[in-house]
């Protein structure tokens, strides 16, 4: 029999709401065409901000955005997007196909885009090609509330009241573009940046570069080498899952194959954080995940620097696979940004000029969001495993899987079933509690590979309805290929 029993009474910890964090990167129509189109556009803006971007947005209630980068953040100079737009330096974005950056979006432009849609700024610093003084005035021109030159010049340009701005990372994937680092000389840059970012008006959360997958040796050699420094506050690694066929063609196995990728973040996970806690065992010091995703094949006619791909069910199941992990482990992990916000790899919106659709990965954070703050408590799932082979060799994946929380008196069980053409009917049992009512939401299409276009954009979209759920269990059959949001009213 498959069964689910949710243990109200076995709380894990609170879910910390920036794990369902994103990140917006200054990389193919990210930035441009996807959140600023300027105030001149026939496209419906405010302030030159798109206007359906942001109810769209707004709608699934984003914590956090982490900007501008990415790659593009150790080759980003702040002071190149302040000031008159006309005067504003046009640039070469060296990473993403030597476009020109016309830096038209800027610090003013990013703070102001994420109060229009609720969520906090968090600024990547630049590293690889910045200095500890232009982060250090980047800071201060941010957040100081008193009356230096660059407050003042924040007034001048628009913005007399500090933007209070918490979160900052020292750098991004410093192994890599960040730099080419080695952990220790990473380590010894670390510490002599942050030592001149000041807690002006706003206590700084400071984020080190982590390890690229869960590479142990960047992570023990990194700790090791800044030994009791204490000015770090969030340690970030990156995961992409990658992909298995192309972003719409995909064999069944395929399928099975990048949702089965994906749960490697549960290791990943479990090991940096362990590591972690051999020096930082007070945990004082948070695990962050500030990009994970998908990554296809690049589409056909579509510039390959840009990194647009389709997103389909596939991406709906890994998306939600990937926040019950997050879920689940609420003490270890504290923030996740997955890349990225629009028109950038497993984004929550494309948009084609005036045209915008959302996409079946945003129809899960819409579902997801009732997680946010609650309580995580401890579910087990009890299903008879999917075998498929892939790269020759025989694999498994869970038969059902998911998270669930406690709000106040609401429950929200979230279950992915990962089966491409298979029901799959469970009993749902509820210990230290019971339920007096319950409504269900459902994601799911008989075709593994649908996705939302411009032409079609409610192809895949969710399903509401009421459900009876009373007592302490209750039986449910799951759809194939399907990720469900339950709701439920406890007594």
């Amino acid at each position: 029999m498959n069964r689910i029993s949710v243990t109200l009474d076995e709380p894990i910890a609170q879910i910390n709401p920036n794990i369902y964090g994103h990140f917006a990167e200054h990389l193919g129509s990210c930035i441009y065409e996807g959140i600023w189109v300027g105030e001149d556009s026939p496209i419906p803006n405010d302030g030159g901000i798109r206007t359906d971007v942001v109810r769209a947005m707004k709608k699934i209630k984003p914590p956090i955005v982490r900007w501008p980068g990415g790659c593009f953040a150790d080759d980003y100079h702040w002071e190149d997007g302040i000031g008159p737009r006309a005067e504003r330096p046009r640039r070469v974005n060296i990473w993403w196909g030597d476009v020109i950056e016309p830096n038209a979006f800027g610090t003013h432009e990013f703070v102001r885009f994420c109060r229009m849609i609720g969520a906090e700024p968090y600024f990547c610093g630049n590293v690889g090609s910045g200095t500890p003084r232009e982060l250090r005035d980047w800071v201060e021109y941010c957040n100081f509330t008193g009356d230096s030159t660059l407050a003042a010049r924040r007034a001048a340009n628009g913005s007399p009241e500090p933007f209070n701005v918490r979160y900052w990372s020292v750098g991004n994937e410093n192994w890599g573009c960040g730099g080419s680092f080695c952990p220790e000389d990473y380590g010894a840059e670390y510490k002599r940046f942050a030592t001149f970012l000041r807690d002006w008006g706003t206590p700084l959360f400071l984020i080190a570069c982590g390890p690229s997958g869960n590479d142990p040796e960047w992570t023990r050699r990194f700790f090791t080498k800044i030994g009791k420094y204490s000015r770090i506050h969030g340690f970030s690694a990156h995961y992409y899952c990658g992909t298995a066929g192309t972003a719409t063609e995909y064999t069944e196995a395929q399928w099975y194959e990048l949702i089965a990728r994906s749960l490697k973040m549960e290791g990943l996970i479990a090991q940096q954080r362990a590591i972690m806690d051999g020096f930082d065992p007070g945990r004082k010091i948070g695990l962050i995940v500030d990009e994970w995703g998908t990554w296809h094949p690049t589409v056909v006619g579509r510039n390959p620097s840009f990194l647009w791909q389709q997103n389909t069910m596939r991406d709906a199941l890994v998306a939600a696979a990937t926040l019950d992990i997050f879920n689940r482990n609420a003490d270890k992990v504290i923030m996740g940004n997955i890349a990225q916000t629009i028109n950038v790899l497993q984004a929550m919106i494309l948009t084609d000029g005036d045209k915008m659709v959302t996409t079946p990965t945003y129809h899960v954070y819409d579902m997801y969001q009732s997680h946010q703050g609650g309580t995580c408590v401890r579910a087990f799932f009890e299903s008879e495993a999917i075998t498929f082979t892939a790269g020759g060799k025989e694999e498994r994946i869970f038969g059902l899987d998911g998270s669930a929380s406690v709000k106040g008196s609401e429950l929200t069980l979230t279950v992915v079933n990962p089966h491409a053409t298979d029901a799959v009917e469970a009993e749902v049992v509820f210990r230290g509690g019971s339920a007096r009512s319950g409504s269900v939401t459902v994601l799911t299409d008989q075709d593994i590979h649908a996705h939302n276009t411009f032409d079609a954009p409610d192809a895949v979209r969710p399903v509401a309805s009421a459900a009876t759920i009373e007592g302490n269990s209750w039986r449910y059959t799951f759809a194939p290929a399907s990720v469900t949001a339950i709701k439920v009213q406890l007594g």
